[in-house]
This record gives C-alpha cells, structure tokens and sequence, in this order.
C-alpha cells in the first residue's frame, strides 16, 4: 500500500468500483473521521431533539454503501461528496417518516440562512430536498454543488477540485442555485 493516506483512499476507491467489497470495508476506517464531521455538520442543523447521532448516521450511510454498487469516484473529497449526499438522503427519509408519523406540514424554509447553518425542521429538510431534487433536473453541476457545499461541508476550493472546475464558477453557480432555491421553494410554500 502506497504511505501517502490519499493515495490509498483513491487505491481503495478504485478496487471498490471494480468490484471488490473489501475494499470499502478497508477504506472505512481511513475516511470515518471525516464522515462523523460531516454528519456531525448535518445533525447540527437538524432540530435540537433530533434521536440520530453522527455515529448512526455514519454506519447507516456505510450499510447502504455497501448494498449499492460503487458509483465513480475521482478521489477522497469526491467520496466525501457522495457520503455528504447520502447521509442528506438518510435525513430526509427520517423526516419523512416522523413526519407521517405526525401528519406534519408545511414549507418553511428560510433559504436566505443557507449559509449560516440554519437549524432545519423535518418540513423545511424535505422541502429544501424536493427543490434540490427539481435543480437536479434542471442543472444537475448546480445541484451537486449544493450537496457539497450545504451538506457536505466542503468549501469551494474543494468543491472545484471534485468537479474540476474553477472556484469562480463554483461562486457563480452557488449563487445562482441558492437563488433558484429560494423561488423554488416560496412557489411551494405559497401553493
């Protein structure tokens, strides 16, 4: 194995996409940390009562992992990527169902705090889920850079580097996701 750790996340992030199980079994130990931050990150903007912890969220994103076959991947930050993705769809399904559970509605997200790490409600996680959903169809770049940033917690540098893009680009296309989030998502709440 190569000693430069990155080198050896990519090494297990391709044995993993050719097959090899193990390798996301070897690979977990060395990117768990930084999926506990993300996830970490996520629960902070969940409602003070939420029941899931970091450590759940972690191992139920590496169950589904590995039930699915390996997506690409171009390296560590894009796994991140990934995971940050998954672990947001992990949330939403749980909102869904405590919100079933409660017969809750409602729109009420305030897009204008996507920057500040608002505290987010079963109904505003689920709102802002089916817009981003919308944006992917609509500009799927957009809206994985809305999973990165938002979620993940990457910042532009990185999120340039998984997309390979520039990190002006990023900015622009941050900007104009965050603004077509917000109409998105006042349409919702006024219909």
């Amino acid at each position: 194995m190569p000693h430069d750790p990155s080198e050896t996340v990519t090494k297990l992030l391709d044995h993993w996409a050719q097959g090899d199980q193990q390798a996301l079994a070897a690979l977990l130990p060395l990117v768990y940390n930084e999926l506990r931050r993300v996830a970490h990150y996520q629960l902070q903007r969940e409602r003070p009562d939420h029941t899931l912890q970091s450590t759940a969220l972690v191992h139920e994103a590496y169950l589904r992992l590995l039930g699915n076959k390996a997506p690409e991947l171009q390296g560590r930050s894009h796994f991140i990527a990934i995971s940050s993705r998954l672990i947001r769809q992990i949330l939403v399904d749980y909102a869904r169902e405590r919100r079933a559970a409660k017969r809750d509605g409602g729109c009420r997200v305030a897009m204008e705090l996507i920057d500040a790490a608002p505290v987010l409600q079963d109904a505003d996680l689920i709102a802002l889920d089916e817009a981003l959903n919308d944006l992917y169809r609509t500009d799927e770049r957009q809206a994985k850079i809305v999973d990165m940033k938002f979620f993940g917690g990457l910042s532009s540098p990185e999120v340039a580097d998984v997309l390979g893009m520039s990190r002006a680009t990023v900015d622009r296309d941050w900007s104009t996701a965050r603004a077509w989030l917000h109409r998105q998502i006042q349409r919702t709440a006024s219909s």
